[in-house]
């Protein structure tokens, strides 16, 4: 049975620790640039959660954001209702007025 010598063990340990940070390396790019597949461009997304309101230990309602455009929902146990879709963002509502006043102070 042979002894493995001390030299042997620190060139496995060093050549274990540079796969393992390249393997590292690469995740951190790939996690930078996408999922990691080179034709597929990161995408703006379009649907987000804006707010979560808990109801009772149940039911929750959830506005939700696509694209220009929010919605309520009601998540419950037994279901889920859409109470309004549709809803004007609270963003654009407030910029339109700002615009127009503007416009009525510049032709004044």
């Amino acid at each position: 049975m042979d002894v493995i010598a001390l030299p042997e063990i620190i060139k496995f340990a060093a050549a274990l620790i540079f796969v393992l940070a390249l393997m590292g390396g690469l995740a951190l790019v790939m996690r930078r640039f996408g999922n990691g597949h080179p034709l597929t461009a990161p995408h703006k997304r379009r649907l987000r959660i804006v707010e979560v309101l808990p109801l009772d230990a149940r039911r929750k309602a959830v506005l939700l954001k696509r694209d220009d455009r929010e919605h309520l929902v009601i998540l419950g146990a037994n279901g889920d209702v859409i109470v309004e879709s549709g809803i004007e963002s609270q963003q654009d509502a407030e910029v339109i007025p700002l615009k127009a006043n503007e416009q009525n102070t510049n032709t004044k």
